[in-house]
């Protein structure tokens, strides 16, 4: 189980930038403004990742900053899809990061 929770971490993350490029793209905006915020949301998450996330972060993240940073991350996930209006996608995805942190936490990934 220890191996898939690790295969699961990934895919969360790379659903929190799914989430929000979605929620750019579904915005009921003019077409361009819809691209650019569809491709800029994620750019600043993953601008986010690598200044603070990464295992190579610039400034690296612990304890309690690191608790604030993944519910930042994680949340922006859950609120763009909230925001996009796919409610029962954001609960789910809010479930799964819930449970798949916490088994991380418990099992010291």
């Amino acid at each position: 189980m220890k191996p898939a929770n690790l295969g699961v971490l990934f895919l969360i993350e790379l659903g929190a930038l799914a989430a929000v490029a979605y929620w750019g793209f579904t915005l009921d905006v003019a077409t361009p403004f819809a691209w650019l915020l569809g491709f800029a949301a994620p750019a600043v998450l993953i601008t986010l990742w690598v200044l603070f996330g990464s295992p190579k972060a610039t400034y690296k993240t612990r304890g309690a900053a690191r608790v604030g940073f993944e519910v930042v991350w994680f949340g922006a996930g859950v609120a763009a899809l909230a925001l996009a209006g796919a409610w029962g996608w954001a609960v789910a995805f809010a479930l799964v990061c819930l449970l798949s942190k916490t088994l991380a936490v418990v099992w010291g990934q």
